[in-house]
């Protein structure tokens, strides 16, 4: 049901413990036929970060793939709304319910959760799910927007007027989210899907970046090498290790190289002529 989307989008995906932690807790997978990337930012007890974000791309992506074998992901469900965001939620309920039983039933686990950013690519549109504070940005024709608002006890300040964002990248309360993967029997996901047009240039990232490193510079970072994007990845995580490398950092980074419309069946095409 999927087409391969490997010639339309470039990727690259680097994770790195940082210069503080004695190991990583953030988990990364991307495939590019499927045109899905996921970022998982695990916390928890002793090495149980670790666990849940590992738990979460590895559920995510294998059923996931197993959902688009059945139905390509632009195709529309009987109440209009689109496969993507019906696969995603669905299977982001499961990976949750998982992660939460894992950490109810062994001690060690106790209270272990994870962020999460994953984005799935097809018919020009790119469908973004997303949990906690790990990040989408998009780098279009020079302008560097972020794309998600972290559901985070700061943001609810900064939006609410309490704090400034320039007083919100000195707080002491970074890390505190306000939802996450696998702390509670239920989590909602914030879903929601962007018109894609070629030359876009993604990137999702772990707090360990933004944290350490300005926004603004990471924009500049990947203007200048957006042509070399394993250059560039490696180059932020460089950076966040140069300003302290407090935290893991991981970066995905899928440059977008045409436009990739849906494969019109027959059906589409019965529809078009009805029209």
């Amino acid at each position: 049901m999927h087409k391969s989307l490997s010639d339309v989008l470039e990727i690259v995906v680097k994770t790195d413990p940082g210069m503080v932690r004695g190991h990583n807790e953030d988990a990364v997978f991307a495939n590019p036929h499927l045109g899905l990337a996921i970022l998982a930012d695990g916390m928890g007890g002793y090495n149980a970060g670790e666990v849940a974000s590992g738990m979460a791309t590895t559920l995510l992506s294998a059923d996931i793939e197993e959902g688009l074998a059945l139905k390509g992901a632009w195709e529309l469900e009987p109440d209009g709304e689109p496969y993507a965001n019906v696969l995603l939620r669905e299977r982001i309920a499961t990976a949750n319910s998982s992660i939460f039983h894992a950490a109810q039933s062994q001690p060690q686990y106790s209270g272990m959760g994870t962020t999460l950013v994953l984005g799935l690519f097809a018919d020009d549109l790119l469908t973004v799910a997303h949990i906690g504070d790990s990040r989408l940005y998009r780098l279009r024709e020079g302008e560097f927007v972020q794309v998600t608002r972290d559901h985070s006890l700061l943001q609810e300040q900064i939006d609410s007027g309490m704090l400034t964002p320039e007083q919100a990248r000195q707080s002491m309360n970074k890390n505190l989210v306000t939802r996450a993967l696998g702390v509670d029997p239920e989590v909602t996901p914030e879903i929601r899907s962007y018109p894609v047009q070629a030359g876009d240039l993604f990137l999702f990232c772990s707090d360990g970046l933004n944290d350490m490193v300005e926004d603004e510079e990471i924009g500049m970072t990947l203007q200048m090498l957006s042509a070399n994007l394993e250059l560039a990845a490696n180059q932020l995580i460089q950076m966040a290790n140069d300003n302290g490398g407090r935290d893991n950092v991981s970066v995905i980074l899928v440059k977008v190289k045409r436009e990739f419309p849906a494969p019109k069946g027959w059906w589409s095409r019965f529809l078009a002529w009805l029209k």
